[in-house]
């Protein structure tokens, strides 16, 4: 079955959907067919510390072109438990977060609170009310315990975090990792079926956060001042956002698929539905080719050759630490999901600079030319 076919008419959940991947997620959701059913904090900037001004989602205009738009802090269960409830989802996206490491720093009770109690919610949610639904929970990159090694980070390697932001994403898995090997029963009913995906340093049209090296840059370019870099040393694995979102929708839907081939036959299809489950819920790399692994300064580098600009390099913050070398290893995503990437790191900068270029030059504030710029470069990485 068709990636278009798994989703299509399918109710599909996505907490965060407010934010940058997920406004590309409820979009991508919306050409297959899906559902759609947004769960975030009321979108204001007083109400959400993620909101920038500009934002993709209401660029996009998803909020009155979506299933329903729910707006509730998943820091307190109820809102969220109603929601499951109300619209029993066939699949949920997990993608909301307090994101930034920067901010972690700030105010790390808010981090762990939004970050740990909020996906123990939504887990109690589908837990509690028993649905036969498939649940991916969106961790990071930053997850591993990281000492500045060369070799590329497996699924197996040990989790940590040295700050809050990446600790309390640690702490995420180990929840989820529990409640997967205390409820986990694929073929049973009401069993929960959750996998994790872990990616990070995407970049793509659409993102205004702060501390962020592309929106900085596109930020001091279009006003012709210098780009403020903490790190250009660091090196990251940098990747399109459709890259990510493409693991993400793979997964999902050959977790639908083993799910519904559990349900609904018997014998040795059954068992080996129920097989190729316990190997799909599990934690799963979405990183770039080993080639994209490129220090800060060349990623500022390679903006440039898109659109003019300025380097200038700042110390970063005392307190903060942050890790020199950061790289995955996608080996179990291309073998048991038949995920690779597809754009080179060239390719990645040149279609999100592209993106952005086009939107101040004549996209900004109409939601169908910004619309046409994100369906486009959906059409031409998913055909």
């Amino acid at each position: 079955m068709s990636l278009l076919d798994t989703f299509k008419g399918k109710r599909i959940l996505v907490t965060g959907h407010t934010g940058f991947k997920g406004a590309w997620l409820c979009e991508w959701l919306g050409m297959l067919g899906a559902k759609v059913v947004g769960v975030s904090l009321k979108h204001s900037p007083r109400t959400d510390p993620c909101f920038t001004s500009p934002n993709l989602f209401s660029e996009l205009g998803l909020k009155s072109r979506i299933h329903a738009h729910i707006e509730t802090d998943l820091r307190q269960p109820d809102g969220i438990l109603e929601a499951v409830r109300k619209h029993q989802p066939d699949v949920i996206f997990h993608l909301a977060a307090q994101p930034l490491v920067l901010r972690s720093y700030e105010d790390p009770r808010l981090t762990f609170e939004t970050n740990v109690q909020g996906t123990l919610n939504v887990l109690e949610a589908v837990r509690i009310t028993k649905l036969a639904c498939v649940l991916v929970v969106v961790t990071t990159d930053k997850v591993y315990r990281n000492s500045d090694a060369v070799h590329a980070f497996r699924e197996t390697d040990s989790l940590g975090g040295h700050d809050p932001y990446s600790a309390s994403k640690a702490c995420v898995e180990l929840m989820v990792a529990a409640y997967r090997d205390s409820f986990t029963r694929p073929g049973e009913a009401g069993s929960l079926l959750i996998a994790v995906a872990r990616g990070g340093n995407v970049i793509g049209g659409g993102d205004w956060a702060d501390n962020r090296i592309v929106p900085d840059a596109v930020r001091a370019f279009s006003q012709g001042l210098p780009l403020t870099v903490r790190n250009p040393r660091a090196t990251r694995p940098w990747q399109h956002v459709l890259e990510l979102l493409g693991g993400y929708l793979r997964l999902a839907g050959l977790m639908v698929q083993a799910s519904e081939a559990a349900r609904t036959t018997g014998g040795e299809q059954k068992a080996a539905a129920i097989k190729k489950l316990h190997l799909l819920c599990s934690a799963y790399n979405f990183g770039p080719l080993i080639t994209a692994n490129r220090p800060v300064g060349e990623l500022v580098e390679e903006i440039c050759k898109h659109w003019p600009g300025e380097m200038a390099i700042e110390k970063p913050p005392q307190a903060v630490r942050e890790a020199g070398k950061l790289c995955l290893a996608v080996e179990k995503s291309f073998h048991y999901l038949g995920w690779t990437p597809r754009w080179s790191f060239e390719e990645t900068v040149e279609k999100t600079i592209s993106w952005y270029r086009q939107y101040y030059e004549s996209a900004r504030g109409n939601c169908q030319q910004v619309r046409d710029l994100v369906d486009e470069q959906i059409r031409v990485f998913a055909p």
